[in-house]
């Protein structure tokens, strides 16, 4: 069971994982997966479970009458989402980022954004407290 929500971990093909993240897209589990690898974690990657379905509606029939057919409505397709794991179960997605210990190929450390994939360049931010 987590400490919190941004420490957990559970067990993923067979092997006990820290959670990355859950529920992402095939591009970002590509652009996270290539991250971890480089940093040197072992890497899994499982499709999410669909989501549950909500219960059939019931028809009420008063006594004497028959109920009419009920077609089932076909769901519509659910877009494919994965969660992302590494072996080490003791990986925090927050303190490895904040705490400056995840490196991009090109060698920078991994800030916020580059994480969130808002910049494609990581920029080395001095942080808080190396501030004069």
């Amino acid at each position: 069971m987590a400490i919190n929500k941004n420490h957990e971990f559970e067990e993923l093909d067979g092997v006990k994982c820290g959670i990355v993240e859950k529920s992402v897209s095939p591009e970002r589990v590509t652009f996270l997966k290539k991250l971890l690898e480089f940093n040197k974690y072992t890497v899994v990657v499982v499709p999410s479970p669909p989501p549950k379905a909500a219960p059939a509606p019931v028809v009420k029939v008063a006594e004497g009458e028959v109920a009419p057919p009920v077609a089932p409505e076909p769901a519509p397709p659910l877009p494919a989402t994965f969660t992302v794991g590494v072996t080490d179960y003791t990986f925090n997605t927050i303190n490895a980022i904040f705490g400056r210990a995840l490196k991009t190929p090109n060698g920078h450390v991994v800030t916020l954004a580059y994480w969130q994939q808002e910049e494609m360049v990581s920029h080395d931010e001095i942080p808080y407290y190396e501030h004069t």
